[in-house]
């Protein structure tokens, strides 16, 4: 059964398609919020997400992808949940330098994040799969198998694009890569 019947279904008030709706789409739902939320609000604003999802099924019109539709409400229950907030006042990033040490000038530390932020656009573009798997292993500190469950993707496949992911960084860095494709 496609997205488009079970979101009819669900607008009959079969709920067993909202639980089918929610295994298919939580994982990667998830994975994209987590690019726009702090982690800790990524289960509210999910749980809110699938609430809209319930309430608004029978005004779905079946005109696109049906996970177009799940994540502009995704992304409308985000903005309402900063908006409630209102501006949160951002520490900056402790710029360290190679050697351990830390930045004392203000305008090196901006070259050191610049050089940060150029290294991690050879990931890729936000949201692939290079530069989701380096977000989510080593900017949120997750295991590979939960990353594994939130990508739909095997534990190996993982592996190999943190390992891709690791190389690229360090290439972008200015690092040596070695003949097997990465330096140790």
């Amino acid at each position: 059964m496609d997205d488009d019947e079970l979101i009819t279904r669900l607008a009959a008030g079969d709920d067993g398609a909202l639980r089918e709706l929610f295994s298919r789409h939580a994982p990667w739902l998830a994975a994209r919020l987590r690019t726009v939320l702090p982690a800790a609000d990524v289960e509210d604003v999910l749980q809110e997400t699938f609430l809209a999802v319930w309430r608004g099924a029978g005004s779905y019109r079946p005109m696109g992808a049906a996970g177009g539709w799940l994540w502009s409400i995704g992304r409308r229950q985000a903005a309402q949940l900063l908006r409630r907030r209102g501006p949160a006042a951002m520490a900056l990033p402790d710029a360290g330098l190679p050697d351990g040490s830390h930045a004392s000038d203000p305008a090196e530390a901006a070259l050191i994040r610049a050089d940060l932020e150029q290294a991690v656009a050879a990931l890729g573009p936000p949201g692939g799969p290079d530069r989701e798997v380096w977000r989510l292993m080593y900017v949120e500190d997750r295991p590979v198998a939960e990353v594994a469950e939130l990508m739909g993707v095997p534990q190996g496949t993982v592996k190999s694009r943190a390992h891709r992911a690791r190389r690229l960084l360090r290439a972008a860095l200015g690092g040596t890569p070695s003949a097997e494709g990465g330096a140790r």
